[in-house]
């Protein structure tokens, strides 16, 4: 499809979205900026509630389509969870739905899948097709995510790229995360991709650049025109000597989650 011109971003405010705000435009792109909180150095940003849905309304008016970032991204009681990713994503696909938008790009994450195996010597990379097995409500929120996008095709003809992220910063931080590392460029390049890819439908693909280390497989990525750049291998002799390689042995290093399976980091707030 051509490339929309207005792309509205929820969470713009976050880690991912600062990241974007900073690399989309490069592609043409102009952002329309969300988020529950003020974004920094965009003082025309909409600063609006998921479950606010007149606000969404006015937002999605008018753009090409949507990155939904926004929501929980970490653990968090199901109460709150229910509210900002799952009933928030649902009025987000209704604002879409009824303001004509038609290409939506989910934020959904390898939690999804968290408590699938990772590959160890030559088992196969980790398929999109893999059975769900969150790690946490916050993976399981992704999942419903993942089937009302899937819904919404199906009922109401709005395309969805379901994204699931596998670690976006910077550089890599952890041993584990040299597999499922997304670099910024690489993130905006997917990005890019699946905005403009034709007859998507609903696509899942999961998020990451192209490791040396890789856990899943990005073919169905790579099939929207996806052409990632980066690999994390530069940065794994300085992370293994500080962290040691992956055990086995050890809960945390034996599933996709990581530590998300055992003691899941908190949502702050």
């Amino acid at each position: 499809m051509p490339a929309p011109r207005t792309v509205l971003l929820t969470g713009a405010a976050g880690g991912v979205g600062t990241l974007m705000r900073e690399l989309l435009p490069q592609y043409g792109y102009e952002l329309r900026l969300l988020d529950l909180v003020p974004v920094d150095g965009a003082p025309d940003a909409i600063t609006a509630d998921l479950a606010d849905k007149d606000a969404l309304r006015e937002a999605v008016r008018g753009i090409d389509a949507i990155i939904h970032l926004a929501g929980i991204s970490l653990e968090a009681p199901f109460e709150k969870i229910l509210r900002a990713n799952i009933e928030g994503t649902y009025n987000l696909y209704e604002a879409a739905r009824e303001e004509g938008v038609r290409r939506v790009l989910f934020a959904s994450s390898n939690h999804a899948v968290g408590f699938t195996p990772r590959p160890v010597g030559d088992d196969p990379l980790i398929p999109v097709s893999t059975p769900r097995r969150p790690d946490t409500f916050y993976g399981l929120s992704k999942g419903f995510g993942e089937d009302l996008a899937q819904l919404y095709w199906d009922l109401h003809g709005v395309e969805t790229v379901s994204v699931r992220i596998g670690s976006c910063f910077r550089e890599p931080t952890n041993v584990r995360m040299l597999s499922i590392w997304l670099s910024p460029a690489d993130c905006a390049r997917l990005l890019h991709a699946a905005l403009t890819a034709e007859d998507v439908k609903h696509t899942v693909i999961y998020g990451s650049s192209a490791n040396t280390r890789l856990w899943w497989d990005l073919s169905t990525a790579r099939a929207l025109g996806y052409d990632p750049q980066d690999d994390s291998e530069p940065y794994a002799g300085k992370l293994i000597a500080e962290h040691g390689e992956l055990d086995p042995a050890n809960p945390d290093h034996t599933y996709l989650g990581g530590a998300f399976t055992t003691n899941p980091p908190t949502w702050p707030h």
